[in-house]
């Protein structure tokens, strides 16, 4: 139990990646907060948490909206007690050519997928610089390292993720907070199911290690830079791609 007595936030953590982040983290003890849009899979979620001994809480949020962020926190603080931990996994895709790309699409993705993180960050920062201590973990892609055609908005937005973790690593570090990045690669979700055949044999070619990710590859990294054993790792970016970005 790593991380017993721990309050940790996870948003997007309804389906997919986020879930799992969230239930690895009550499987070594932590409480966790349940943040999405989709309560009704959030509710299941923390079901699961439930089911593990642990508290937890759903709250309903769009991290884009600044005073919605800060109320995950506040409720945070106000039914558990405490806020040690902050895993920034919302976001979303719109994907599209440039010369094509909605205006709106541009800036929905750039709202939840950067202004959602800074949103968080900034929240939650006021707990832990007080306390002198916490973690934080943001979702990045490799796809804001390499770029992707047809992603332009996610691209940027991950790409600036990347950038607002280093910058907080180093405004937060001497108050004993560590800000990392994970940039997964394909990982197996919903997003990745759909996609026909023949795009996933041309990806699973680029991938030395001849699979796609699973949740659980992400979530253990995750598990790992909240834990004691990564004290002094701070402003990373630490790809989980099957060796696809070398």
């Amino acid at each position: 139990m790593k991380l017993d007595g721990k309050t940790a936030i996870v948003t997007g953590a309804a389906r997919g990646i986020g879930k799992e982040i969230a239930c690895s983290l009550a499987k070594e003890g932590a409480n966790v907060v349940i943040s999405d849009i989709d309560l009704e899979h959030a509710e299941q979620t923390a079901a699961q948490i439930r089911e593990m001994g642990r508290k937890t809480l759903v709250v309903k949020a769009d991290v884009s909206m600044p005073e919605e962020a800060t109320n995950i926190v506040e409720k945070t603080i106000d039914k558990l007690g405490s806020l040690d931990i902050l895993v920034n996994n919302a976001g979303i895709t719109r994907d599209n050519f440039i010369l094509r790309m909605k205006n709106e699409d541009w800036d929905k993705v750039l709202a939840i997928n950067l202004k959602g993180v800074f949103n968080c960050i900034k929240a939650s920062a006021k707990i832990m610089l007080k306390q002198r201590k916490g973690r934080i973990v943001n979702m990045a892609s490799i796809i804001g390292l390499i770029g992707n055609a047809g992603q332009a908005n996610y691209a940027a937005s991950k790409a600036g993720v990347i950038a607002l973790t280093k910058s907080s690593a180093k405004e937060f570090g001497s108050r004993g907070i560590t800000v990392n990045a994970i940039a997964p690669g394909f990982i197996s979700t919903r997003m990745t199911e759909v996609l026909p055949e023949e795009i996933k044999q041309k990806m699973l070619s680029n991938i030395p290690l001849g699979r796609f990710g699973l949740p659980t590859d992400v979530a253990n990294l995750v598990l790992f830079l909240v834990s004691d054993e990564a004290n002094y790792i701070t402003g990373q970016v630490i790809n989980v791609d099957g060796g696809m970005v070398t």
